[in-house]
């Protein structure tokens, strides 16, 4: 069926949850290494081992179950550690679920898609919504071939899914496939053994409220001293009292330092995690903690002084400013970024960028920021695109969740709110209504330009149409004033142009009784007889010169 689907209402986005920063540990000695390579690789073993049994329970886990492991795990290190393992597994076994969950999603779409496609004729046109036929007896074959693939894999998936099996590997799975393509990756087999392992390892400890600086087991005092609570099999390498060892390095963490200070002076709850970076050969440390709920900023507060329309691109944002009434002001924005190269090059593009729009945002005063709730999980099927592999690539490249988690985290530092809206014709509709409209000589208006309004009119709740429909009697405004972005109070509001008769000076009669002034002259013989017409001596053209010239 034709039509335009229904469109989900904006939202205003929930603040962050938690907080993490971290710091590099520096001036390590060669016994610190060796005490935290131990202690990482002692508790990775008992992880994976633990993990390994939260997976084999499935659906069956309970916390009878889960008491039972973790007493387990205190004999071999300590209550505290054995908390974190297990509470590790089962986020891990969590998350393996909600991707298990996803990929069968994704099946179901190609096997959707793929059904629908193969109903159709040989060479059937398709239209906007849904593909056509297949271009070949051939290729019809092959996909009737792919479809038996496909439910072959859903079966499989749907099985593990309803008894509780998932498949994780502690280390990665892209690490682990890079073991059979060496030399692609560029590594040795002793490299990749030593990334592997650090991968595996396990040195991390969640906080405790009403502990001493909020964490028992990794300690990280005010000053910036690191200590860890040893393994009771590891107990002979302390150096400190109460079985813990003391690291030769400090930590300062720069970003967000106020803010964990206060926390571990109050002790309040800290998680760390450390790890090694194998490439750089450095150790790091990540302090981590959660932020109490904030009650959400209404939406009519969000939009009382306008949005920033932000249209996310390949390879850009753009944005625009509009004010409460949905008026753009202003020039519009571009943010550029490249999305090529390694996940940590991506990762720092995206921040570069928003952090660019969010002073930008800042300087112009808004409350609030107006972004697209992007989600292409359907729209990356192979089947659904067929050879359009650029296209794609494209859509998913794009980082739509660490971008919105990177726009909400930093959007709430600066005292901004984050506001979703569907991003049904967002760009089709902004390029109609507004991209022509709004293009000068010295304004280049693109289609993106154009959606980065079309978005932040919706966010502010104002349709994306300039003006609505006219009024039902005839074209006077005698129905009410036809603008739809506009308070009838509210000051430079759009409206009909007057007549030009309304435009008369102080002490002048209204308009129908009094006539129009003579226009200026356009001709030599229209001129006063003031001006005189000379030669001018050294030009063949003539200039007019005033009586006080002459």
């Amino acid at each position: 069926m034709g039509g335009v689907r229904g469109l989900a209402a904006p939202f205003v986005v929930p603040g962050p949850s938690g907080v993490a920063v971290r710091d590099r540990l520096k001036h390590l000695t060669a016994e610190d290494e060796r005490v935290l390579r131990a202690v990482g690789e002692h508790q990775g073993t008992h992880a994976s081992r633990d993990l390994k049994v939260r997976c084999a329970q499935g659906l069956q886990h309970s916390a009878d179950t889960w008491a039972v492991r973790k007493r387990e795990l205190t004999k071999v290190s300590s209550s505290r550690i054995a908390g974190t393992i297990t509470k590790a597994s089962h986020d891990q076994w969590a998350l393996a679920r909600r991707g298990q969950a996803a990929h069968i999603r994704s099946l179901e779409d190609g096997i959707r898609t793929l059904k629908h496609r193969l109903s159709l004729p040989i060479r059937a046109k398709g239209t906007k919504r849904a593909a056509g036929g297949y271009r070949s007896k051939g290729e019809w074959f092959r996909k009737s071939r792919r479809l038996k693939d496909l439910e072959a894999r859903h079966t499989a998936a749907v099985a593990d899914w309803r008894t509780g099996r998932v498949r994780v590997v502690r280390g990665g799975k892209r690490l682990l496939n890079t073991r059979h393509h060496l030399a692609a990756a560029g590594l040795t087999e002793e490299r990749w053994r030593e990334r592997w392992e650090a991968e595996r390892w396990f040195l991390a400890a969640d906080g405790e409220s009403g502990k001493r600086f909020g964490n028992e087991t990794i300690r990280v005092t005010p000053d910036g001293r690191v200590s860890i609570k040893l393994p009771a099999p590891l107990a002979h390498l302390a150096n400190t009292r109460h079985g813990r060892y003391t690291l030769a390095s400090t930590v300062a963490f720069d970003h967000r330092g106020t803010e964990w200070a206060d926390r571990i002076q109050s002790n309040r709850a800290v998680a760390y995690r450390i790890h090694l970076n194998t490439a750089r050969g450095r150790w790091y440390l990540t302090a981590s903690w959660q932020r109490p709920l904030v009650q959400t900023v209404p939406w009519e507060a969000a939009r009382a002084g306008g949005v920033i329309g932000v249209d996310t691109n390949a390879d850009h944002f753009a944005a625009y400013h509009l004010d409460q009434h949905g008026n753009p002001v202003g020039e519009p924005h571009r943010f550029p970024y490249d999305l090529s190269g390694t996940a940590h090059h991506r990762d720092a593009q995206i921040r570069h960028a928003l952090t660019r729009l969010l002073h930008w945002a800042q300087q112009t005063g808004v409350t609030g920021i107006g972004i697209e709730d992007l989600d292409f999980t359907a729209e990356k099927t192979r089947e659904k695109h067929g050879r359009r592999k650029k296209f794609r690539q494209l859509i998913s490249g794009i980082p739509t969740a660490k971008l919105k988690a990177r726009l909400v985290s930093m959007a709430a530092e600066q005292g901004l709110v984050v506001i979703a809206v569907d991003p049904a014709y967002t760009s089709k509709w902004g390029g109609q209504h507004w991209q022509k409209p709004l293009t000068t000589p010295r304004r280049k208006m693109s289609r993106h330009d154009a959606a980065g309004i079309a978005i932040g009119r919706r966010a502010l709740g104002h349709p994306i149409r300039r003006r609505t429909a006219p009024p039902p009697h005839d074209r006077r405004d005698r129905a009410g004033h036809r603008t739809a972005q506009a308070a009838p109070g509210a000051q430079e509001r759009e409206g009909s142009r007057p007549p030009a008769t309304d435009h008369a000076p102080g002490g002048v009669p209204p308009s129908g009784t009094r006539k129009r002034q003579p226009s200026a002259p356009k001709t030599v013989r229209d001129a006063p007889r003031t001006h005189q017409w000379v030669q001018h001596p050294l030009l063949d053209t003539g200039r007019e010169r005033s009586p006080q010239e002459t």
